[in-house]
């Protein structure tokens, strides 16, 4: 009779090649996925992902074996308990990443449960599932990204300071949004946000429908503008972020965009959320990126592949808040005060960030009642479960070295221990039933 499977395991990753990542070892997924025997960085090459889960395009598999996660998970229930196991049927619910972007990624939303059923069984050629895909971008780099709108007195505000944009939806439109926008200040409670949601709404369709050629148009302008200025731009001002855009994506109306969304930079240690329904795109930077198991994605700008603006003006909801909102910070989860927590309100995933700064510190993390996948983003250390009733299974110890990534069973409380000098840092992506959320707060 064959040993049972272990409940922490390593696996084997594979890295995705986009245009848009980082070239060669300058990219983070790159990095990571040299851990990986077999795996050689081509400096030529852009990565852009790396993939931990099991979804079909890049399942990770048991460490140097052909045996994928999912064929684990399905032999061994008992590592994903009942819950889990039947509920997404021997998959994980969530897929784990390392993103590296070398340019902006598309504008795009991700449609809710209902929205996503709706397209798959409209358009299974473009949308391929019926889930949604909400999800969460953890920062390992200074990161930059737009997401959400931006309050509705900026976007009046960058309407009248950019002509090129006012041109672009016509006078009639924007003064019909200032209008909106009075109306939505002068009316009480939830009639004055739907007032303001529905003028915003009309003025970001009014721009994303606009002509081709009159975008270009527009945007030539603009950029002839910003350039005849002579003057170099700050990092990070809407200038200088409008340009570089557009030097990736000349004539894009996506570059437009700039001025209706929240352009967000964040630090290491600081999140986004991106709920259902909401617009958002990534620009530049390294990111550990935890989503619901699902492809769908509905795209409008900043991109080659196939736009479905229609949808996308339709499904968004049009909510308008400061970029400071946008931020998730971590709470901490442990009584050391080495792990926080980045607890979105879904479900599918959570992830606990852990990072021991010096060698011999140590940290325990309580066994999620769902599998978890761990990565070492920086340092090394070791893992160890632990043996509490004589019928647990033996103690598993696992070195971890920057770029391993490992398979923790439903019910595993383990423990990390830093080698290193410079300590080591983990990511832990997790599932519990909602109802056993609080299990995690201390």
């Amino acid at each position: 009779m064959s040993s049972p499977q272990p409940s922490i395991f390593r696996l084997d990753c594979s890295a995705q090649s986009y245009d848009w990542g980082k070239i060669g070892s300058s990219s983070k997924a790159a990095q990571f996925a040299t851990s990986s025997p077999g795996f050689v960085v081509d400096e030529t090459r852009p990565y852009a992902e790396l993939w931990m889960g099991t979804h079909p395009n890049g399942p990770s598999k048991l460490y140097q074996s052909d045996k994928t996660l999912e064929s684990i998970l399905k032999a061994n229930p008992q590592l994903s308990t009942p819950h889990f196991h039947e509920k997404y049927n021997g998959h994980l619910p969530f897929l784990f990443k390392v993103l590296s972007i070398g340019k902006a990624l598309s504008i795009q939303a991700h449609p809710d449960k209902a929205l996503a059923e709706q397209l798959f069984k409209d358009r299974p050629d473009l949308y391929r599932d019926d889930n949604h895909k909400p999800e969460m971008a953890l920062a390992l780099t200074e990161f930059e990204a737009l997401c959400g709108f931006r309050p509705l007195n900026e976007i009046l505000a960058a309407l009248q300071q950019w002509p090129e944009l006012q041109e672009l939806v016509g006078k009639d439109m924007a003064t019909d949004f200032q209008n909106a926008v009075k109306r939505s200040e002068e009316m009480e409670g939830i009639k004055g946000i739907k007032e303001g949601r529905q003028g915003l709404k009309s003025l970001y369709k009014a721009l994303m429908t606009a002509e081709t050629s009159k975008v270009k148009q527009e945007l030539n302008q603009l950029i002839s503008r910003l350039e005849a200025a002579g003057h170099s731009y700050e990092k990070h001002s809407i200038e200088e972020v409008a340009l570089r855009i557009h030097s990736q994506y000349p004539g894009d109306v996506g570059v437009f965009c700039c001025f209706f969304l929240n352009y967000v930079v964040l630090q290491p240690g600081q999140a986004i959320f991106l709920a259902a329904n909401e617009p958002h795109a990534y620009l530049s930077g390294d990111c550990v990126e935890c989503m619901a198991a699902s492809d769908n994605v509905v795209r409008a700008g900043l991109t080659p592949k196939f736009k479905d603006v229609e949808v996308l003006t339709e499904m968004l909801t049009y909510n308008a808040k400061s970029a400071k909102d946008q931020i998730l910070s971590g709470v901490l989860c442990t009584p050391t005060g080495h792990s926080l927590m980045y607890d979105p309100p879904i479900e599918e995933f959570s992830v606990i960030l852990t990072k021991l700064d010096h060698a011999k510190e140590k940290e325990r993390l309580r066994g999620a009642e769902g599998p978890s996948i761990v990565i070492v983003t920086n340092g090394s250390g070791v893992i160890r479960s632990e043996k509490t009733h004589e019928s647990d299974p033996d103690v598993v110890e696992v070195p971890a070295e920057t770029g391993n990534v490992f398979f923790v069973g439903a019910n595993t409380p383990f423990s990390i221990e830093a080698l290193a000098e410079e300590g080591v840092t983990i990511y832990t992506a997790f599932c519990v039933k909602p109802d056993k959320k609080d299990h995690y707060h201390h």
